[in-house]
């Protein structure tokens, strides 16, 4: 038994620590659980179980690349829960929803299910997001607004430059848009934008001098739309404490202990908030590695790792430096590269893994044999050593070297996956769907508005809503209210459009009123339906078409899982909280089922915290890798260098890196020199596949040769394609079986085997509570534990 103070939410699934009341209960962890919280520290290495047991005042742990940090991480917050802290206690940020999400699921195999829901844990977004609904009337937004993505902060900032009549030549929305974010994140608002003479300066070099009125437009826009963007729950989450010093000292005091996943990836925004949070009690620690720290275009801060110490008098450092991923070569090469960075903190990364095959060095001829090459490679280990496809990854710097590879791969009839690519909810139809929600959740929100009030046609043209448009901005209202009130500029608009736009805000009113009466699922199948989107696409049968049709169809799925999941799991199915979660997605949160068993293309940023059997490094040049925009900064070569000591470490079994001596750059074929970074691994640990090049006497200079054509070995023979016209990747869908359905069986037993719709194979451990609010802790061949609410869950039993 143990004693575990649990909360319950009162108001709704946003509410901040004022709406939760409290009581205390015996928790009954059952047999199989038990023996895992009596055992889980016997899981750790001796600088592991340190790191978990030692939860008072600030803690820096180092983690080397697959040292277990997601291991610490989690077992630090089971021995909290399990020292009888309260889990609403604990604040877990994280950078990717997916890491939480496998942390809480690992949580609750220890401690309960019930005990890892009550946990505030999530990316820095999702959980200030969170924060600000609660908070947010104070800063003058509703507790409904939405949250704009890239495409959509890019669709204003378009609409801002043109109405300021400027040059889009000059004043290209992706670089305005990333002069905002940076000012964001160092926490420039625009009053203070126009202040500073640095920023103002490189404005004018660039020919950019209006940055600052187009950032303070935007952000008016976005206040009165009741919209925020990425940077704003960073950006405001740090103007609410600091404007108002109670609500600041109400989550001080409820975040008892705090910690924060890939340190060293945070910015001065993320920073900030962190380390005011930490103030009252002090209890916070954070797990990173600054050898891995590759975002500084981001706005990441490898300085607020490396002086932590500074921050944190007498905090207690930990470091993690046994490699549990990768073969000792592989670790040992890793080291011998991040030496020669002179920022970091030192650390002896050491494998008891085989020592493993030597890295291997491929000097192609061209960028089209590297190709050839590495495709023909990984043929020659799925043959020779029985891989999966899914064990290989290809890694490259930039997205544009994506093409050789993916012709290699579709000649050799190899399914791949584009890691990062456009992602499922950047597809216009399901954006267009997507709209339609926001705009029912937030009738404010204009670029929502502007996008579907012509979709399907209504006969509402551009001249009409430049109107509406002009008229909100003359009155300083949002374009919704200009529609909800025609009466006061009845003299823009003829009759006809007045019919149109009543006819089109009583759509949207109606979804609005049924928001609080239907889950998510429902009514989205209704605005689909009803507003005409459903009958356009079906209409159209070409392909394209068909694939829009699909593209709905399982967004639709994805909102009936979603409603499903919440069910089981007792939390709230309301479109407001769909949104949130997709909004909030991150790349890595977007992987499908359908994606597993396929060879992996992704660049070397979109890889970390990541780990395949086999790694392919490819393009390794000068110029290349390193890039040249940071060729004369040695800050830059050294953050190069860690991206380099990052692909490496994602290797298991083997790593191979590649150069062409010769890459087509604008429509010319151009002379390439490997990268300084392949003379820097110590020459102990690679092997050179063909000709072996020439290292000068400058350390990562390599004697200028001409290419020469050579010869192949069979393994690297060019192979011509066949005509097999399967189409790559293609896989047939399982069917789905009827039988399973809500089985509201309170009866089930331990011991039973069932079959879950999503789970699939499972034994189940315990059943508590009875119906209609019975439990089963679920053990799933594949998914491990799950704790389901059997009113709700789909499965059916196999005996």
């Amino acid at each position: 038994m143990y004693l575990i103070q649990s909360s319950y939410r009162r108001v709704n699934y946003y509410g901040c620590c004022t709406h939760f009341k409290y009581h205390f209960r015996y928790l009954c962890i059952p047999k199989k659980k038990e023996r895992l919280v009596q055992n889980y520290l016997e899981q750790l290495n001796p600088a592991q179980q340190e790191a978990v047991v030692t939860t008072k005042g600030p803690s820096l742990v180092i983690a080397g690349a697959g040292s277990g940090k997601t291991r610490v991480l989690t077992f630090r917050i089971a021995h909290l829960l399990t020292q009888d802290v309260a889990p609403h206690r604990i604040l877990a940020l994280t950078f990717t929803n997916k890491a939480a999400k496998e942390m809480k699921e690992r949580i609750a195999a220890i401690v309960g299910g019930d005990v890892a829901r009550n946990l505030w844990m999530g990316t820095f977004h999702s959980i200030f997001a969170r924060i600000l609904r609660s908070e947010a009337s104070k800063l003058g937004y509703p507790s409904s607004f939405t949250i704009y993505d890239t495409a959509d902060s890019k669709s204003l900032l378009k609409s801002i430059i043109k109405g300021m009549k400027l040059n889009d030549k000059e004043y290209k929305v992706g670089a305005v848009l990333g002069r905002i974010s940076a000012a964001k994140n160092d926490l420039v608002t625009p009053a203070a934008y126009a202040r500073d003479q640095h920023r103002m300066m490189e404005d004018q070099a660039s020919k950019k001098g209006m940055v600052y009125e187009i950032y303070a437009r935007y952000m008016r826009q976005c206040y009165k739309s009741g919209v925020m963007d990425f940077d704003d729950l960073l950006l405001n989450t740090n103007i609410l404490f600091r404007d108002y010093p109670e609500v600041l000292q109400k989550y001080q005091n409820w975040f008892q202990y705090i910690m924060v996943d890939e340190y060293q990836d945070t910015n001065y925004s993320q920073y900030i908030i962190i380390k005011k949070l930490a103030e009252k009690h002090g209890n916070i620690c954070v797990v990173g590695d600054d050898a891995q720290s590759i975002y500084s275009f981001r706005g990441a801060k490898i300085e607020n790792i490396l002086n932590f110490r500074n921050d944190y008098p007498g905090y207690k450092l930990f470091k993690l430096e046994q490699n549990y991923r990768s073969t000792k070569n592989i670790v040992n090469a890793a080291n011998s590269i991040i030496k020669k960075n002179t920022k970091q903190i030192k650390k002896a990364v050491f494998s008891e893994n085989d020592i493993g095959n030597k890295i291997k060095i491929h000097n192609a001829y061209s960028d089209i044999e590297e190709g050839y090459i590495v495709i023909n490679d990984i043929k020659d280990k799925r043959l020779k050593q029985h891989y999966e496809f899914q064990d290989f990854a290809i890694l490259y710097r930039t997205n544009a070297q994506s093409r050789i590879f993916e012709e290699a791969l579709r000649k050799g009839n190899m399914p791949y996956k584009i890691y990062g690519g456009l992602s499922f909810y950047q597809r216009k139809e399901i954006k267009d769907l997507l709209a339609y929600c926001r705009l029912t959740v937030n009738t404010a929100d204009q670029e929502a508005l502007k996008r579907i009030i012509n979709y399907p046609a209504r006969g509402i043209g551009k001249t009409t809503l430049e109107k509406i448009e002009m008229a909100a901005s003359a009155s300083g209202k949002s374009m919704w209210e200009v529609m909800v009130s025609l009466e006061q500029t009845a003299q823009l608009f003829n009759a006809g459009t007045q019919k149109k736009l009543n006819s089109f805000v009583g759509l949207i009113n109606g979804f609005s009123a049924a928001m609080n009466q239907q889950s998510a699922y429902d009514l989205v199948m209704e605005i689909a339906t009803q507003s005409g989107m459903m009958k356009e696409l079906y209409h159209d049968r070409t392909p394209e078409a068909i694939a829009r049709q699909e593209n709905i169809q399982e967004l639709l799925n994805g909102i009936q899982e979603f409603t499903n999941n919440r069910l089981e799991e007792g939390g709230e199915t309301g479109l407001v909280h769909f949104l949130e979660e997709v909004s909030l997605l991150t790349d890595q949160d977007n992987e499908s089922e359908d994606d597993i068993n396929k060879v992996t293309l992704m660049t070397i940023h979109s890889s970390k915290g990541l780990e395949f059997k086999n790694v392919y490094i490819v393009g390794v040049e000068e110029g290349l890798f390193p890039s040249n925009m940071t060729k004369d900064s040695q800050q830059g070569i050294e953050e190069e260098r860690r991206l380099f000591y990052v692909a490496v470490t994602r290797a298991e079994d083997n790593a191979t890196i590649s150069f062409a001596r010769t890459r087509y750059k604008y429509g010319e074929s151009a002379f390439c020199r490997p990268s300084r970074f392949i003379g820097e691994i110590d020459e102990a640990f690679v092997e050179f596949s063909g000709e072996q090049i020439k290292i000068v006497d400058q350390p990562g200079k390599f004697a200028p040769k001409q290419p020469e054509r050579r010869s192949l070995g069979r393994s690297q023979q060019i192979q011509k394609p066949g005509y097999n016209f399967k189409k790559v990747g293609e896989q047939q869908a399982a069917p789905k079986s009827a039988a399973f359905k809500g089985t509201g069986n309170g009866n089930l037993q331990p011991g039973v085997t069932v079959e879950h719709v999503r789970f699939g194979k499972g034994k189940v451990v315990s059943v508590e509570g009875q119906m209609p609010n019975a439990k089963a802790t679920v053990d799933f061949e594949n998914a491990g534990l799950k704790q389901l609410l059997l009113k709700f869950a789909k499965f059916k039993i196999l005996g």
